[in-house]
């Protein structure tokens, strides 16, 4: 069954947290959460990006309330201080992991490639350190953002520093598979633990946002046409509004444009992820191995522990 943005229920007395919520497609699932009623904070690395964001959901018709959290997914020290501020607050109905870099030249942080470390890591961790709050008022969702660049993709443990070689888009292909390997793994461990928590996955489609800025001339030209031809970076939020809204949506779900390959389309629907996504034993690797990274237990065993 498709979801179109007139299914978002209210969401009024709820509280989001949406990482990477200063531009693009985060910008949107932000906005969209606003408009229900719902008490946004974005988590951003930017203040004053977080600012203007603020500023210009505040501009519409509808009386936001929205908060700024300081998060850099990059670093661990601020993700464990974001984390520790949001403990604090009253509620957490939604994490939406949404935050991410799209092939950048080379660089490295926590030990490994960039792009695995802020898309994944990053996340991985927070969500870790959250997982007591979001446990309270019946369960949060978690939503995590992957793509459909986790298709065809690999991890390949070796070279998660990027010595033996770096590829732009392989290695973001790498980084959203291991957000989709998470998202599945997360469900059946909170499962396993009888967690009210829901882990849910999402992606955008080929959407227009500011991902491409590091593609240079190919980037300013592909974007626009890819708004006129395919997503706006509004539609690129609707999987992840259906994901945390959506009264129908359990754990393990993953959810993406309903139309042609997954690229594009008006509503929201039922996602495709690759057997390599699904696989189990590769999942409880790339989970022992961000535990490793990170020094970050989240302190859920094994499905099958």
């Amino acid at each position: 069954m498709s979801f179109a943005f007139s299914d978002i229920p209210e969401q009024r007395g709820r509280t989001a947290i949406v990482t990477g919520a200063n531009t693009g497609i985060g910008l949107e699932i932000a906005r969209g959460l606003a408009r229900k009623g719902a008490t946004v904070v974005l988590a951003c690395r930017d203040g004053d990006k977080a600012q203007a964001a603020m500023e210009a959901i505040k501009s519409g018709p509808e009386q936001a309330d929205l908060a700024y959290l300081h998060l850099d997914l990059g670093n661990l020290a601020s993700v464990r201080d974001a984390a520790d501020e949001a403990k604090g607050y009253e509620r957490i109905d939604m994490l939406i992991d949404n935050a991410g870099i799209m092939m950048p030249p080379l660089g490295h942080k926590m030990g490994v490639e960039q792009q695995f470390a802020v898309n994944h890591l990053g996340h991985f961790a927070f969500v870790g350190l959250l997982l007591d709050k979001l446990a309270e008022n019946g369960g949060a969702r978690v939503v995590t953002q992957s793509s459909i660049a986790h298709k065809g993709a690999k991890i390949d443990f070796d070279n998660l520093d990027a010595t033996h070689g770096y590829g732009k888009q392989k290695f973001y292909g790498q980084s959203k598979l291991a957000d989709l390997l998470f998202a599945l793994e997360l469900d059946r461990r909170l499962r396993a633990a009888g967690s009210p928590v829901k882990s849910i996955a999402c992606h955008p489609g080929i959407a227009q946002t500011d991902l491409t800025r590091h593609l240079g001339v190919v980037g300013k030209v592909f974007n626009p046409i890819v708004g006129l031809a395919l997503n706006s970076a509004a539609q690129g939020a609707l999987p992840a509004l259906q994901a945390a809204t959506d009264p129908e949506a359990e754990g393990g779900d993953y959810y993406g444009p309903y139309g042609f390959r997954e690229m594009s389309g008006t509503t929201s629907g039922r996602a495709i992820a690759t057997d390599t996504a699904k696989d189990e034993l590769l999942a409880a690797r790339l989970w022992a191995k961000s535990v490793e990274l990170t020094g970050i237990d989240p302190g859920l065993d094994p499905a099958n522990g």
